[in-house]
């Protein structure tokens, strides 16, 4: 049955009102007006570009909920996460085949939407996916609670100031969006679509049957945000690491589909490098992870994952991954898009290398197995900024280092710290660009560590480090 609606709260409706002041005195694209937003907190706007029988055909169709599943959601609950709910009909599931949810975050002013994807690692094995022994694996290999966006959980929470509705320092334009917060429990940086078993080398548990189904679980979110949610106006799909990359590999789809008047681009942290089939994995050193995954996560199967990117990007080289930047750029000729990473990254680093390079898994120590890292990543970095130089509508920063998670994210806890010196340039001024900006989208990069390094000790970054791990 589904649930009642509940009544607004009152501290709620006096923020709408409050909200409805902001947008009428500085309205965007997307906002509505002060009446309308009054008069959306009694009636929530209905969901106006519902899934279509087409859409709900094809090797990825858009599924939703069967009639009369009770997802969760109530329209009219503003400014509060809420979990919703995806039936086994929409093809959703988390890697252990536990149910897949999400959350959404409403606003009664605007239509704008941001898509957040999270972070988190990723697997391709027994080790990483069952998270045994302490290996690199991926997020939440026990599925996701209900609770996982309430204030008991801030590692979810607090995240990115993307999706905060007010922070001291880092404003920004989505803050004021409608917000849905996208989990990562699949391990696959929500691009498979496989089912793979995995044998524990030590024989010792039964194999692990992983699914590998990042894909479609981000088909049956845009499912589900077309049959409930206006279309928005303005969209940005986003996420760092994991769902940096899985911003990337899924923002034609699901530009596709939401079909928003103005589409925008970040991702942080999760790069897919150049990496030719049949090239020296030393000159293109991602490469080793790029062919494991195609195999493991499905990506290459018949009218799979990777054929159906190449359908909606004609640019796009099935037999070399990196040319997704290109091809997303021709495609989306109007939209604003941007990559960002530190130079000093060691966690994204050691996901692309470490396991595919002997040297590198048995180094002797510490210092030798970062200075390998920091090489290869290096090689990488050095051709995704050139390539990225030449692309007018997608742009990207390269800072060098930052004294928390292992320099790995640009965008996670706060914004600040992400400074290129040379250029006089802050983080802000990047993400600016790429939502607010005109003409060609910010490019900056910087060759040394030295300033970041020289800063202060830096006591949030130390207790994310320390104590939330």
């Amino acid at each position: 049955m589904a649930r009642q609606r509940r009544p607004v709260a009152t501290a709620v409706a006096l923020a709408a009102v409050a909200a409805a002041v902001s947008l009428a005195l500085h309205a965007e694209a997307g906002d509505y007006g002060y009446w309308q937003t009054l008069q959306n907190l009694v009636n929530p706007p209905p969901a106006d570009s519902p899934v279509t029988p087409e859409q709900r055909q094809g090797p990825y169709p858009l599924l939703s909920n069967p009639a009369g599943f009770d997802d969760g959601f109530v329209p009219g609950d503003y400014g509060e996460w809420q979990t919703v709910q995806l039936a086994p009909e929409t093809g959703a599931t988390c890697g252990n085949g536990s149910p897949y949810k999400f959350f959404v975050n409403r606003v009664p002013g605007t239509r704008n939407t941001l898509v957040y994807m999270e972070g988190g690692g990723a697997c391709w094995d027994y080790a990483s996916c069952s998270g045994r022994d302490g290996v690199r694996g991926a997020r939440n290999p026990d599925g996701i609670p209900d609770d996982y966006m309430s204030i008991a959980n801030p590692a979810a929470r607090m995240v990115t100031p993307f999706i905060t509705r007010v922070t001291p320092f880092d404003a920004v334009k989505t803050q004021q969006w409608n917000l849905v917060y996208v989990p990562y429990c699949t391990g696959d940086i929500y691009s498979g679509d496989r089912v793979s078993v995995y044998d524990d080398p030590d024989d010792a548990e039964e194999p692990l049957v992983w699914h590998h189904n990042g894909l479609r679980n981000n088909r049956a979110v845009v499912a589900w945000l077309k049959d409930n949610l206006p279309r928005p106006t303005q969209m940005l799909s986003a996420g760092c690491s994991a769902g940096g990359a899985g911003s990337l590999t899924n923002y034609a789809v699901l530009r596709r589909d939401l079909a928003p008047s103005y589409g925008y681009l970040l991702d942080d942290s999760g790069p897919i490098f150049e990496a030719p089939r049949g090239s020296d994995p030393e000159q293109y050193p991602q490469l080793p992870l790029q062919e494991h995954i195609r195999v493991v996560w499905g990506l290459d199967a018949p009218s799979g994952p990777l054929q159906t990117l190449a359908a909606e990007m004609p640019g796009f080289d099935l037999d070399q991954l990196g040319s997704i930047y290109p091809a997303l750029s021709a495609r989306f000729p109007r939209d604003r898009m941007g990559h960002a990473h530190f130079w000093q990254d060691l966690n994204y680093s050691a996901y692309s290398y470490e396991r595919f390079f002997p040297e590198i898994e048995n180094a002797p120590d510490q210092a030798t197995r970062e200075a390998l890292l920091h090489a290869k990543w290096a090689q990488d970095t050095t051709r995704l900024t050139a390539l990225l130089d030449g692309l007018g509508n997608v742009g990207g920063y390269f800072p060098q280092y930052r004294s928390l998670n292992e320099s790995h994210c640009t965008t996670i806890v706060d914004f600040q710290n992400g400074d290129v010196q040379a250029q006089a340039l802050e983080l802000s001024d990047f993400i600016d660009s790429v939502l607010d900006g005109h003409g060609d989208v910010l490019d900056a990069s910087e060759d040394s560590d030295a300033q970041d390094r020289d800063k202060p000790f830096n006591l949030l970054y130390w207790l994310v480090d320390h104590v939330l791990g």
